[in-house]
């Protein structure tokens, strides 16, 4: 099953290594969509009492690995090519 998977995301895993960040629009865009952390983790608590924790889910998405380094290759890149303060986008 997981190797039916691969088979089918290695063309988007493939399009997002290459994929060339090369305008200060495109860089900001991409920091913006993609999180810094994973917004899925969360603790559920009712009245100040800690009932459960929702582990990060983020880890069993096969594409995560390559969406965090798209977003520090931008992060890179407006650092690096433009000089931006990125101080905001953490």
């Amino acid at each position: 099953m997981l190797r039916i998977v691969n088979l089918f995301l290695a063309p988007i895993d493939g399009w997002l290594a290459s994929l060339e960040i090369n305008s200060p629009q495109l860089a900001t865009a991409i920091v913006r969509l993609i999180p810094a952390q994973c917004p899925f983790e969360r603790d559920i608590s009712l009245w100040g009492h800690h009932l459960f924790h929702i582990p990060p889910m983020c880890k069993l998405n096969p594409l995560y690995d390559r969406f965090v380094e798209l977003r520090f290759r931008a992060l890179c890149y407006l650092v690096d090519t433009c000089g931006s303060d990125i101080s905001a986008f953490s």
